[in-house]
Formats: C-alpha cells, structure tokens, sequence
C-alpha cells in the first residue's frame, strides 16, 4: 500500500467576503465540515477560522486531489448551510482558495489559526506520520504570516 505524507494549510473565503461565519453558527459550521471529512476519508487535522473565511490544516490520501477534497468540503457544506438555514441570505463559498504545503517535523508548533488577541495552546498532534505539532498562520489583511 502506497504511504503519502502531503500536509496543506487551507483557507477559503464566503463569496465576496461577505460576514456569514458568525459566531453563533460558526462553531456549527466547523464541526459539519470535520463530521464530513472523517465520514469521506479526509484527514483533516484542523479546521478554524473567522466570520468570512476559513482555515484548515488536512492530509492527502494517495488516491485524493487537492482540487477534489476542497470540492466535497466547499460544495457539501455550502449546501449544508443551506438547508439548515443557518444564515439568513444564501451561502456560497468563493470559487478560489489558498493552499500551502507544510513540512511534518517534529518541532513544537502552535494552531493553525488564532483569532486576533488571542494565543492558543501549544498542542502535538498524532498523525499519519507520527507525532507532530501545528503551525499558526494567522490571516492579516490577504498575506499568510507564519509564525512560531
């Protein structure tokens, strides 16, 4: 059986950037899409993000493209949100996202996203390729800062 370790950072935003995610639904929102990847075979490791766009940190399989994941994640949960009604105008996800390979070391890493003020714990992570721990990359204004 072929072995793959491809790690990706994700972030896509609502249609024009429009505030939906808000912080009643937002919650909801993150745990349809974990709910789905594990019932799909996505190993997503992380999912988070703000009131108009979304970041993830997930594993590809040997027989998963990036185009295709982000595919089922985008479509079942805009179609999710939909149907519970959970915002009042219809939701739609932008068409583009952001995707950045990220190295599996065993380096002590932090959460892959943090809401402006705040610091999140430092967290290892048990993955397919051993024991690892998360990056942060916080979104400022359309540049992807990495730090430690």
């Amino acid at each position: 059986m072929p072995y793959i370790s491809a790690w990706f950072h994700l972030v896509w935003s609502t249609k024009n950037r429009q505030p939906f995610l808000t912080e009643d639904i937002r919650e909801k929102v993150f745990e349809h899409v974990r709910q789905y990847a594990k019932q799909k075979g996505i190993w997503l490791d992380q999912v988070n993000g703000h009131k108009d766009h979304v970041h993830c940190l997930l594993s590809l399989s040997c027989d998963q493209t990036l185009s295709k994941v982000l595919q089922l994640i985008k479509g079942e949960s805009s179609y999710w949100i939909n149907k519970e009604k959970l915002c009042k105008e219809k939701f739609v996800w932008q068409d583009e996202y952001f995707a950045m390979s990220l190295s599996v070391t065993p380096a002590k890493r932090k959460n892959l996203y943090q809401e402006p003020g705040h610091s999140p714990p430092i967290k290892n992570i048990q993955g397919r390729g051993g024991n690892f721990t998360k990056a942060i990359w916080v979104w400022r204004g359309g540049l992807a800062k990495k730090t430690y």
